[in-house]
């Protein structure tokens, strides 16, 4: 049996937004839309959002980004790196994240999935994650 090494998991700093935008474009998270490193500066280290990483062997190889309006708390970016899924660190870091949300009286943790991204939805079930019946609607206005 093939011993798995712990994740340890902790609040990313700005030295490591390189290492995880990394993570986030081979986990094939990132689309031409967002600029994962724009979204990475946004969140990190502030008082409604973050970015929290796991790190295996030295290397950064799980993430979540979290946030939250008051009411509802956010999980994006949750990535493992291909070369060490399977080994409990996804669900981890999404606890990790709920922790965060907890932490803070953040009671409803909401995560979206891509429809191109279907089968991640047994991951989420196992944790007990369930769809919402809930249609999503967005508007990208002008920049000021």
């Amino acid at each position: 049996m093939e011993t798995v090494e712990p994740l340890t998991i902790s609040a990313a700093t700005a030295a490591d937004r390189d290492a995880v935008v990394r993570l986030w474009t081979c986990a094939k998270l990132t689309v031409p839309h967002n600029d994962p490193g724009e979204d990475f500066d946004f969140a990190v280290g502030r008082e409604s959002s973050d970015v929290l990483v796991g790190v295996s062997q030295g290397r950064i190889v799980a993430s979540v980004l979290v946030g939250h309006d008051g009411h509802r708390g956010w999980l994006y970016y949750v990535a493992v790196h291909p070369d060490y899924q399977r080994r409990g660190y996804g669900a981890a870091i999404v606890a990790a994240g709920e922790r965060w949300l907890s932490d803070r009286q953040v009671r409803k943790v909401m995560l979206l999935v891509r429809d191109t991204n279907a089968a991640v939805l047994s991951f989420y079930e196992r944790l007990q994650y369930e769809a919402a019946a809930r249609v999503v609607m967005q508007k990208w206005p002008a920049p000021s």
